[in-house]
């Protein structure tokens, strides 16, 4: 938050991604992030913005709960975790995803609370609305997700006359920017507002204005969130507090929480926790800021104070910018494998395992050694292919479908909460994501080993079964492994550890030579003659029945109580608006409705573009859970006159539609 540390990030942030991506062919066309002034947001309307379809979620917020943690030391239902981040600049942010993997693909979703779409500048726009895919994939993991109001610091650009337009009242007494404010949320299905007044120079009088600004927006707002940055003083001035006290607890009173500065300690939390009671609020309202921005795990931080070894926390944490795992990567660590490597030690530890994080005196604690995950998945039908949101290529039932790299959060799968639960008498096996090969989407789940038996803990659940209940998987051996074992691992019991019980799935040849091969096994015998149960926990057990290595990936996971059918194909495709390049390639807007009901039918998880080449086959171009996309580059095909895109809708077992076919003439 301070404003040294904020310009020289931003700016070098700019610089990386301006860097990192690929020149659109038609830049007039491409969406981006939303972000404004307060006086130009006053002049937005919904209904003549032709980049609100781009840039509007359509995944409703999942309810989540929280499983017995795998760490006694993991507090359940006390501390929470927020998390500002920086996908990328203000400015240039494409709507939908963009041609790398060279980007910030969280999936840690399982310990946060809240996510901050961080961002906002004097030479860009103060007031940021986050993009869909970040919401979409937020929503999907149970996940909360807040614009940001920022008001930077008058040494810094800031100027106070945007403090007082953003509090300009109307002739009624309301605040024509709050009701705006309001509107984009609703409008792009985001949660709520993080507020950062960062501008000097105020006085009581401005400082009462914004404690009914915050007011306003929450009562008027419900249900959505108003999260303060602790910055703005009762008195008008600028003056971190560091903790919860009188000249703060007011605008902490008209928000739902309160973002701490950093330079909190033991006593000052202590007695924020307090304070807060006496409120009647939870202290777990507030969130105890620590900055990770410049050394991540390597950062400083007083985590007694804030941990005490004999007690719950005192507060929730706050992380400033835990996308440094990405940011900060040395060179050879910014794939996509190796960063994930690099955030599961961030939020796991660098055991890599929630069960025994075992933080010592003084160093990292990662949020598995003392917050409790939660999980979204508690009903059937229920599919997961390991696909992070980005990629070095497109897979479709194993097949390469495009060999672009891209991102896309919104596409991201619901992915294994715990990174790694493993349990083995032998030498612990290596999991993480992998790139090379996939089932479908990006990436695929890797597991290598010594070949001792050992179960990787892959889900907490609460999913009921039936007699009907069916598991499939895809998956196959690597070249290098020996003959590999497999039995999926269901927990009945909802208790730690997990008892499992093993199903056997299929024992697979060595050296991967059979490609992937999908698996189908019923569940209904471990119901032991009851007409129903829970599974609270799914994991994979593999073992070497020659004693050779193991290289074996899982490319999908699913349950379901019969296959649903197909849902029906996307209504109405057209291409919007179209532009060509130079180099003879096109860029489109495409737009549609949704598919017509189709009884037995889910709603479609998400939509997905593809190119009809001549001979038939199908290019994938990109997807999105909304009904409008962009196609930054359509290549040409052999002269063709005209090309033929699909549009199709996909459920939550990835069953697609029949196509809806739009035509582009060049």
């Amino acid at each position: 938050m301070r404003p040294t540390r904020r310009t020289v990030l931003t700016a070098a942030a700019a610089a990386a991604l301006t860097a990192l991506r690929p020149a659109p062919a038609a830049p007039d066309l491409q969406p981006h992030a939303s972000f404004w002034f307060p006086d130009t947001l006053l002049s937005w309307d919904p209904r003549t913005d032709p980049d609100l379809p781009f840039n509007r979620a359509t995944v409703p917020l999942a309810s989540r709960f929280t499983p017995p943690p795998p760490n006694p030391m993991a507090h359940a239902h006390r501390a929470r975790i927020s998390a500002l981040v920086s996908f990328a600049p203000t400015s240039g942010n494409p709507s939908q995803g963009s041609p790398t993997a060279d980007h910030y693909a969280l999936t840690h979703w399982a310990y946060l609370d809240e996510l901050v779409f961080w961002g906002g500048s004097a030479g860009e726009g103060l007031i940021l609305a986050p993009t869909a895919p970040v919401i979409d994939a937020a929503h999907r993991n149970g996940v909360p997700v807040l614009g940001t109001v920022f008001l930077p610091p008058a040494a810094y650009g800031g100027q106070l006359r945007w403090t007082r337009d953003l509090l300009r009242r109307g002739t009624d007494g309301d605040f024509p920017v709050a009701g705006k404010l309001l509107t984009v949320a609703r409008e792009y299905g985001f949660d709520g507002w993080f507020l950062n007044a960062e501008t000097g120079g105020g006085d009581a009088a401005l400082a009462a204005d914004m404690r009914d600004f915050v007011a306003f927006l929450r009562d008027h707002g419900h249900p959505l969130r108003v999260t303060w940055y602790d910055a703005m003083a009762v008195s008008g001035d600028i003056a971190w507090q560091n903790e919860l006290n009188d000249n703060n607890a007011p605008f902490f009173r008209a928000a739902d929480s309160m973002f701490l500065n950093f330079g909190w300690n033991r006593p000052g939390l202590v007695s924020s926790a307090g304070l807060a009671r006496g409120l009647g609020r939870d202290p777990y309202e507030l969130w105890a800021g620590v900055d990770v921005e410049a050394r991540g795990w390597d950062t400083r931080v007083d985590w007694e104070a804030l941990l005490p070894p004999d007690g719950p926390p005192l507060t929730s944490v706050g992380f400033y910018r835990p996308e440094w795992t990405w940011k900060a990567a040395p060179a050879g660590e910014r794939a996509p494998a190796a960063f994930h490597r690099r955030d599961d030690r961030f939020w796991s530890g660098a055991a890599l395992d929630p069960a025994r994080p075992a933080p010592g005196p003084g160093t990292w604690r990662p949020p598995a050694a003392f917050v409790a995950d939660r999980s979204t998945l508690t009903a059937l039908p229920f599919a997961t292919t390991f696909n992070t949101g980005h990629g070095l290529a497109w897979y479709e039932r194993g097949r390469v479908t495009s060999t672009a790299a891209w991102n896309h959060l919104g596409l991201q799968d619901r992915l294994p909460g715990r990174r790694w639960v493993i349990r083995t008498d032998g030498a612990r096996p290596d999991v993480g994501f992998d790139f090379a090969d996939a089932w479908r989407g990006g990436s695929s789940l890797l597991v290598t080993g010594s070949g001792a038996p050992a179960t990787t803990e892959l889900y907490a659940a609460r999913l009921p079964l039936t007699e009907a209940t069916v598991a499939e998987l895809a998956h196959r051996t690597d070249p290098g492994s020996g003959a590999v074992r497999v039995e999926l691992a269901v927990a009945l019991a909802e208790e730690q550890p997990y008892p499992f019980t093993y199903v056997p799935v299929a024992t697979l040849p060595a050296g991967g030579g059979t490609g992937w091969t999908t698996a189908s096994v019923r569940l209904g015998a471990l119901l032991r003659g009851r007409s129903g149960g829970t599974a609270y926990a799914l994991g994979i057990r593999l073992a070497a029945p020659d004693g050779g290595p193991v290289r074996w990936r899982l490319g999908e996971l699913a349950l379901h109580d019969g296959t649903p059918p197909a849902p029906r194909p996307p209504t109405a495709p057209a291409v919007t608006a179209s532009s060509t390049a130079a180099d003879g390639t096109a860029a489109l807007r495409l737009a549609w409705g949704p598919p017509a009901p189709r009884r037995g039918a889910g709603r479609p998880r998400h939509y997905e573009v593809h190119q009809v080449l001549p001979g038939g086959e199908r290019r994938f171009l990109g997807g999105t859970c909304g009904h409008a996309y962009y196609v930054p580059v359509l290549s040409r095909t052999a002269g063709e006159p005209a090309t033929c895109l699909e549009v199709r809708a996909v459920d939550e077992l990835y069953t697609a539609s029949a196509p809806a076919p739009v035509t582009f003439h060049w």
